[in-house]
């Protein structure tokens, strides 16, 4: 990126204010590299590089900064900017950027904007936060269908210049509801004195105002499309959604899911920006919880005391049978969560993975314990710590991993399934909350199956 390659010589100019030669440098940089630029700097310098540039590119830039810069610019600049950043932004946008403000800044905020724009920011914002409505952007391009291909085009000329998108042209009847979409390909193609409406085939796909934001990733994925319509139960034609959008919902979405995964609340903040004592209350939850379930573990490691009295040997194998059950209940949770997550599993399909994955367990519980009683059996020549019973060792050895790797599989992959019927996030089944419950119940697996084997001769 030439932001990043030029970097040093920038820092070099703005720090001997050299502003006219900043300003002309400036003038080939696409507004994304310049926020780039803006959120590396030292805040005592973003504020030089930011007020050289012209309003309109200002208000683009501002717009590629993160949500903190953002926040700090505007408190540094003057009432006048602010105005003229906020009136010139995307209306989606801008209601990323307000709905992360306190409600009294953002009342007074709103008070900067025209009235058309105010109208714009209290509509978006007065939908539920995690829906549709927040995302979508009210500029798009609709003609009615009665009109010709060459009307259509003079309406592009006239009014696209402020459009985010107009890659697909929107057909609404008078009342305003959406008829179809068309692409602004087909009308370019298009005999000029043609109708509209002939290019049209009524079939269309939109998005309901109200839909959770998650939802319009699958669709989006499944269409292949960069740009949806937003429509309210009665059809009325709202706004659009693009792809820039979603690919934001995206990132927020996966960043939440692998943060539950790794036994970790989600963090409202970037890493790096989040106090401290938050982070310490967002890990110390899950860490307590995880504490007291593997408080179990010894639990049931004291129910067995007899048994390790007995056949102290056993002892040795614990956590190489615990660890094997953890892991491959993990590896089972991560494909299921990721699978329901792109929707290519859902909670009907219960039975089918239930099956894939016992018979994935026994698989792979058996090559690990083909390799735990080859282990033991190479030892036994060389030593002879497990003594003359060592081949009813290594058999309990072998069935235990079957039995914990089994499980482990099973365990691992119902868990989200169950939770997602229940109505909860699957990614809420971390990977150490279902090796904590493996954990757990691979140690009455592993003793339970040692009393069975050994019965008469070491036990």
């Amino acid at each position: 990126m030439l932001g990043k390659t030029i970097q040093p010589e920038i820092r070099e100019l703005i720090q001997k204010r050299e502003l006219s030669i900043l300003k002309e440098v400036f003038e080939d940089w696409h507004p994304s590299e310049l926020a780039d630029l803006i959120n590396d700097l030292p805040e005592t310098e973003r504020a030089i590089v930011f007020r050289i540039l012209p309003k309109d590119k200002a208000a683009d830039t501002f717009e590629y900064l993160d949500i903190d810069t953002q926040k700090e610019f505007l408190k540094g600049l003057a009432q006048e900017e602010v105005a003229t950043i906020l009136n010139e932004m995307s209306p989606d946008d801008r209601t990323a950027l307000l709905e992360e403000l306190p409600g009294t800044v953002v009342k007074q905020l709103i008070e900067l904007l025209t009235p058309q724009e105010r109208t714009i920011a209290t509509t978006l914002l007065g939908y539920p936060e995690d829906s549709v409505g927040r995302l979508m952007s009210p500029d798009y391009i609709a003609v009615e269908k009665d009109w010709t291909v060459q009307q259509v085009l003079n309406y592009i000329r006239e009014h696209g210049k402020d459009i985010e998108s107009f890659d697909m042209i929107y057909i609404v009847d008078e009342k305003g509801r959406l008829v179809d979409d068309i692409r602004l390909r087909d009308i370019l193609l298009a005999n000029p004195n043609q109708k509209i409406f002939e290019l049209s085939d009524g079939s269309f796909i939109s998005l309901q105002v109200t839909d959770k934001k998650e939802s319009v990733v699958p669709i989006f994925r499944q269409y292949d499309r960069t740009v949806l319509p937003v429509v309210n139960y009665e059809g009325f034609l709202l706004g659009i959604v693009t792809i820039d959008d979603v690919l934001d919902v995206i990132e927020e979405s996966d960043t939440e899911d692998i943060q539950k995964f790794g036994g970790v609340a989600a963090l409202e903040y970037p890493y790096v920006k989040t106090p401290l004592f938050q982070m310490i209350k967002k890990r110390a939850g899950w860490l307590v919880i995880l504490f007291i379930g593997e408080m179990l573990t010894a639990t049931a490691m004291g129910y067995f005391e007899h048994e390790i009295a007995k056949a102290v040997v056993l002892a040795l194998f614990v956590p190489l049978i615990i660890s094997s059950g953890g892991n491959s209940g993990s590896q089972a949770a991560t494909l299921i969560v990721r699978a329901l997550t792109l929707g290519e599993l859902t909670v009907k399909d219960w039975w089918k993975v239930m099956r894939r994955e016992i018979k994935s367990g026994l698989a792979l519980g058996s090559i690990l314990g083909a390799i735990g009683f080859l282990r033991i059996t190479v030892w036994t020549l060389f030593t002879d710590i497990y003594g003359p019973h060592w081949p009813l060792i290594a058999t309990t050895i072998f069935f235990a991993l079957v039995g914990v790797v089994t499980w482990g599989t099973f365990a691992g992959s119902m868990l989200p399934i169950l939770l997602k019927k229940l109505g909860l996030d699957p990614a809420v089944s971390s990977a150490p909350f279902v090796a904590t419950i493996v954990d757990v119940t691979g140690i009455v697996i592993y003793f339970s199956v040692a009393s069975i084997i050994l019965a008469g001769s070491l036990l």
